[in-house]
């Protein structure tokens, strides 16, 4: 009997570490999983912001995560932090340590995302509160281990094994820094990415806000030189509206597609390696093209 409670009270306390586990920042990853994951995540910044996504090496932990650093003249500490995707967030406060104010949001396929580092939250330390794609979570800060404001995030499976970040239909190997501007909290809420929309093996070089009406992206596949173009609608998302996107490379023709589209124009796919482009779009009345650019 003695040696029957024995073992109920192991395997009660064993279940208890399980669920506690569950709650604390596992330093543990996989640097080789880039399994897909069921949701779609967008940048936690606002709409039309771009900032680096450093997914570094040499010492940080966990590794094959992202932190978010400043991008040219714009500094990062104090920016809104957004839900990359909804889902179900818990709010944390590790004081002057490890993540210091941070959240993880529990996705609906069990994935969950963790956004560390933050100044403040808006809600309060063992707290949990509902959240869609957008919502706003806190602000970038440098609490906790951290030496400077960043934003640090992360993308875990269902099982919480870390994976490799993909947002705005971008992916960030490890070891990689990409300049990644945000299409969340964008007026209209437009599901699709310039990432989606290009196809695999397309990184954002530049991006042009047209006002908050849409936006127009120049992609770049380095496998096969092609340059690729889109502009998304944040206004009228859904329904058919006027909307186009353009692609010129040095020596050849202007390409456009133009018409009445319900989410975006393109996309437009040119092989462009060491070549001078000119790129652009519109949504609406609101028009904008470059000149000469990203040559090489």
């Amino acid at each position: 009997m003695n040696h029957r409670l024995k073992r109920i009270a192991l395997l009660a306390a064993a279940l208890l570490a399980a669920a506690a586990a569950t709650f604390i920042p596992t330093l543990v990853s996989n640097a080789d999983d880039f399994s897909a994951q069921a949701v779609g995540h967008k940048s936690p910044f606002n709409c039309n912001k771009t900032f680096n996504a450093n997914n570094w090496t040499g010492g940080h932990n966990p590794s094959n995560t992202i932190d978010w650093q400043n991008y040219g003249s714009d500094t990062i500490g104090g920016e809104t932090v957004r839900a990359t995707a909804g889902g179900t967030a818990t709010f944390y406060d590790a004081g002057n340590t490890s993540y210091g104010k941070w959240i993880q949001i529990v996705h609906s396929d069990g994935s969950r995302t963790r956004y560390a580092h933050l100044a403040t939250m808006v809600q309060g330390a063992g707290t949990t509160k509902s959240v869609s794609q957008g919502t706003v979570i806190g602000t970038v800060g440098s609490t906790g281990g951290s030496d400077a404001p960043h934003l640090h995030y992360e993308q875990r499976n269902a099982s919480g094994s870390v994976v490799t970040p993909v947002v705005e239909g971008i992916q960030v190997p490890l070891g990689t820094k990409k300049a990644i501007t945000s299409s969340n909290g964008c007026s209209g809420g437009n599901p699709y990415t310039a990432g989606e929309v290009c196809g695999s093996g397309y990184s954002q070089i530049n991006q042009h806000a047209l006002g908050t009406v849409g936006a127009v992206f120049l992609m770049y596949n380095s496998s096969n030189g092609y340059n690729c173009v889109v502009t998304l609608k944040y206004t009228s998302v859904g329904t058919a509206s006027s909307v186009s996107t353009s692609l010129q490379v040095e020596g050849g023709t202007m390409t456009t597609d133009s018409g009445s589209f319900s989410y975006y124009a393109g996309p437009i796919r040119k092989s462009a390696a060491n070549d001078c482009v000119k790129w652009g779009g519109s949504v609406g009345s609101t028009t904008w093209l470059s000149g000469w650019s990203h040559c090489g």
